[in-house]
């Protein structure tokens, strides 16, 4: 089915109820592999960090990474999670050329936390509240680079290459229940989740959770089912989607792809799907196992893990600010508006605030320059505001330099143009543009003296008592001066040189 045979949007949405269900896959940020002590460094020369336990060897046996449970104790507790009081490790069992021992060990009926759940914000404000099914640990498969073909798929490829060095790596998978009543705004209910959850395990310092690097990546299932009926519809379920944006848009595109399909009677196949990144739209990968399929059973070689209670509740008196209450406390901190406090979250800009704000800026400068001219240049490049090509020490910089009267607000907006462009620091740009404010008395009297000659009028009445006219003639020196001029002193000068009659 091509993209132009899907039904729209709300036709799709007139006659079905969507069904989701989230499984987000989070790298943990340990230094050594789940099972072994291979290093988890990214950028190693291919297959260089891999051991006998990691490849699956005859007779080598796994140790468990503590610091992983750690982790996926911590998360547990952020999602609201009961912690099981004793679990174990399972084969899930499935050949695939980047699973080095034909069996992945992860968790099965036995996860590590479960029954928790989310509250997400929505743009408007709203609250939507995610259930979590489970999270439970397992181990990250190997990579795979398909060798002549145009799209890097296995299709049309030449050659496969394999790289063991991701094999092994602890990853957490984190499972909604299923996800009722969004309506038509599922795909946003769903990015809203993700973007929530990557937030609360940054704030975790379990993971980086850099959604372009995979280290968090994102598998989307969805169902439709006519409404009022209960029973759930079947089920697709697009793999490994890498971005906030991908994640509402494979939602979105799956929910008019099953609605054309049912609308001409077809039947929706229980397989996984490919996103693609340039449309949109999602392709058919294969069919999907059920959990029998797997053959689970539980691992023989590690013993079952029993959280003691007194280190459960130490992990969590010791849980940092989590991103919601992080929420409310900057909110009153800054005098805020429950509108501005969205608008600011919508852009995803705290974490740039704060960190501004932590490289010496105030917090309204802060936030002035990130929701103000770094916001706009994010939404007209289509990107996120973090992956603008500029630091939050830069923009506190910028800041500084407004603040000592070096630049006004016009020439900053020319120096963060510039330092986006790749011009350098902010420091660099002003001195290679000749960007400072001009302070000096002699070179404003002389712009004064010009702008008062060339605006005779506008001058008498000035020394006729009506002050208000000296922003005209500010004005004419800015623009003189190519908006360099410290308007405030040259305020002072024009009103020294035009001191009303006596």
């Amino acid at each position: 089915m091509t993209v132009t045979e899907l039904v729209s949007y709300e036709d799709a949405l007139a006659t079905y109820d969507p069904v989701m269900g989230l499984e987000v896959h989070v790298e943990l940020g340990t230094k050594t592999k789940m099972f072994c002590g291979c290093s988890t460094t990214l950028g190693a020369d291919p297959n260089s960090q891999t051991c006998p336990t990691c490849l699956g060897m005859p007779g080598a046996l796994p140790v468990v990474n503590a610091i992983g449970i750690e982790s996926a104790i911590k998360i547990g507790l952020a999602l609201n999670c009961e912690i099981a009081e004793w679990c174990r490790f399972a084969r899930k069992n499935y050949f695939y050329p980047d699973m080095p021992k034909n069996f992945q060990t992860s968790q099965y009926d036995e996860p590590i936390a479960f029954n928790g759940y989310l509250d997400v914000s929505l743009e408007d404000g709203e609250v939507f509240r995610v259930q979590i099914e489970r999270a439970h640990m397992e181990e990250d498969t190997g990579k795979s680079l398909h060798v002549g073909g145009a799209t890097g798929r296995i299709h049309g490829a030449s050659h496969s290459l394999l790289d063991y060095n991701r094999a092994g790596i602890p990853l957490i998978e984190i499972v909604t229940k299923p996800i009722e009543g969004a309506g038509e705004r599922a795909p946003e209910v769903a990015k809203a989740y993700v973007a929530e959850l990557r937030e609360l395990i940054k704030a975790l310092g379990v993971s980086e959770a850099r959604m372009e690097m995979g280290q968090m990546r994102c598998d989307v299932n969805l169902s439709l089912r006519p409404y009022g009926r209960e029973k759930f519809g079947t089920r697709s379920e697009t793999k490994n989607v890498n971005s906030l944006r991908s994640v509402e848009r494979a939602a979105r595109f799956e929910i008019q792809r099953h609605a054309a399909v049912l609308n001409d009677g077809g039947a929706i196949l229980q397989e996984t799907r490919h996103f693609h990144e340039e449309d949109g739209s999602t392709t058919a990968g294969r069919i999907k196992d059920n959990a029998e399929d797997y053959r689970y059973f539980p691992e023989p070689d590690l013993v079952p893990i029993a959280p003691a209670r007194a280190w459960v509740e130490e992990l969590r008196a010791g849980l940092p600010e989590l991103p919601s209450v992080q929420r409310k406390r900057l909110q009153a901190d800054w005098g805020m508006t429950d509108h501005e406090m969205q608008s600011v979250l919508n852009a995803g800009a705290i974490p740039s605030i704060l960190a501004t704000i932590a490289a010496g800026a105030p917090s309204d400068q802060a936030r002035k320059w990130w929701m103000g001219e770094l916001a706009r240049r994010a939404n007209e490049t289509g990107q996120e505001l973090t992956a603008l090509p500029i630091t939050p020490a830069q923009v506190a910089r910028v800041a500084a330099l407004v603040a000592e009267g070096s630049l006004n607000d016009k020439l900053a907006r020319q120096v963060i143009d510039a330092v986006l462009d790749g011009e350098g620091d902010p420091d660099e740009v002003v001195e290679k543009r000749g960007l400072a404010v001009v302070s000096d008395d002699g070179a404003l009297g002389t712009a004064v003296d010009e702008a008062i000659a060339g605006n005779a009028a506008i001058a008498d009445k000035i020394r006729d008592g009506k002050v208000a006219a000296a922003g005209a003639l500010v004005g004419a020196v800015m623009k003189a001066t190519r908006g360099q001029a410290d308007a405030a002193r040259v305020r002072e000068l024009i009103l020294e040189r035009l001191a009303p009659k006596e």
